[in-house]
């Protein structure tokens, strides 16, 4: 069995620590806390400590996304119209996007802001920025040799298919601006749709076309997760699981360590945060506030014991609102369906009625392949996702002494992470951005925000 390698980061990618013998504890073991390490690793810390509150690696947000490595979709939830779509669907278990009204005292003041970055001008500046970080990912990623089996990884791209002309011309106008930022795609009509993905066949006469976006790429995040931090523990970093942080300790606005939850206390030179949804009350206490809130998503993994009829290629029904991500091998396989967010605070109990409409849109999508009796029943998940109010994640030092933030992804942590866990440690090692392209490290800085 192939696993992930580990090559000696080059001048391109990899700084190199000013000040190796400090010691750096990573709050979180998803795949962005997992590349912040492996990053600061290659760049020469010896001292580092990875703590997760739970039992092993990727079992936070990272577990069961949807699966897209995805430069073509990354713009922020707060789109234009966001307010009236959230008014019109507030309550509804059929929305892409669901407030519920018990979560709203905990939105007051985010959600302002919230809404105010959905002006078309702050929604596409936004977009652009994360374009630039998603395909400065990919890049890490091969670097990392993500092309290992270990983790189903595929660079097919993914199919993005319109059930209307018009949002197909809407869609077209916007592919095209991303093709100036660097994400290729090509514009398909129905019947070449059935060429990309055969699965389609018993639906493309309700489909009028579609965007095959040529570097998307697909991997199970929580099996990349668990061989990333294998390799990081073979050489040399701790791992401590089941180490639920209580608080960060700051002395004179300067980190001196954290105490879990368990009484026992962890000294620190720095500390970062990349524990998800649960950032904002760990910063909290040394009074760093972020504007970051939940939102729930979902996913249905379904197993498909024959891959003789089974989807090949990710496709996102821009209309349904729902992706469909193949994950598999030539003798079996799966198919991760996601596709919701809501807004509930931090519960995490799986809602039935948001597990039927999504189980009903994929249906919609492959009713022949998800009816088939070679197709076992889902298993549905639910993960907080770490939303921050401009739809842009916090990558960088807070103006507390110490304190280094990679938080606040939102649905892109996979799509992301690698790049992240990259100008994070740039930036702890007083590095410069090197060969990055368009990325601008200072889009992504707590610093925006008096951070």
């Amino acid at each position: 069995m192939q696993t992930l390698c580990m090559p000696v980061v080059d001048k391109k990618i990899g700084p190199q620590l000013d000040s190796p013998t400090m010691r750096v504890v990573v709050i979180g073991a998803g795949i962005v806390g997992l590349a912040s390490a492996r990053f600061l690793h290659a760049a020469g810390l010896r001292d580092l400590v990875v703590l997760d509150a739970a039992s092993g690696p990727g079992e936070g947000t990272s577990y069961a996304n949807g699966a897209l490595l995805h430069p073509s979709a990354v713009e922020p939830w707060n789109s234009p119209g966001i307010l009236s779509y959230l008014l019109r669907h507030l309550g509804r278990e059929d929305a892409a996007v669901l407030l519920r009204a018990r979560a709203l005292p905990s939105l007051i003041g985010w959600g302002t802001r919230f809404l105010r970055e959905s002006a078309r001008s702050r929604f596409v500046a936004n977009t652009k920025a994360n374009t630039a970080l998603a395909l400065h990912s990919l890049r890490c990623m091969h670097e990392w040799g993500v092309e290992s089996p270990l983790f189903d990884h595929a660079r097919n791209g993914s199919l993005m298919v319109l059930r209307d002309s018009r949002a197909l011309d809407k869609a077209v106008k916007w592919a095209a601006m991303l093709s100036k930022w660097g994400v290729r795609h090509r514009v398909l009509e129905r019947a070449d749709l059935v060429k990309v993905e055969p699965a389609l066949a018993p639906v493309v006469g309700q489909l009028a076309g579609g965007i095959h976006n040529l570097d998307d790429e697909t991997g199970d995040c929580h099996r990349c997760c668990v061989a990333l931090s294998a390799q990081l523990a073979a050489s040399g970093i701790e791992f401590q699981w089941d180490a639920a942080v209580d608080r960060i300790e700051a002395d004179r606005r300067k980190v001196v360590g954290l105490r879990l939850k368990n009484g026992r206390r962890i000294d620190a030179d720095a500390v970062v945060l990349a524990a998800g949804a649960q950032s904002p009350a760990l910063a909290a206490a040394v009074g760093v506030r972020l504007p970051v809130r939940p939102a729930k998503g979902y996913s249905l993994t379904y197993t498909i014991n024959s891959q003789d009829t089974a989807p090949r290629v990710p496709v996102i029904d821009r209309d349904l609102h729902v992706a469909v991500t193949p994950l598999g091998s030539a003798d079996h396989g799966r198919l991760r369906v996601a596709g919701t967010a809501e807004f509930c605070g931090e519960d995490l109990r799986v809602a039935p009625g948001r597990v039927a409409h999504l189980a009903a849109l994929a249906r919609r999508l492959y009713p022949e392949v998800l009816q088939a009796t070679d197709v076992d029943k889902p298993r549905s998940w639910t993960g907080l996702r770490p939303l921050c109010v401009d739809g842009r994640p916090l990558i960088g030092q807070t103006r507390v002494a110490g304190l280094w933030l990679n938080t606040g992804h939102g649905h892109l942590g996979w799509t992301v992470g690698a790049a992240s866990g990259h100008l994070l440690a740039m930036q702890m090692c007083g590095k410069q951005p090197m060969d990055l392209g368009s990325l601008d490290a200072a889009a992504f800085s707590p610093a925006r925000f008096g951070l």
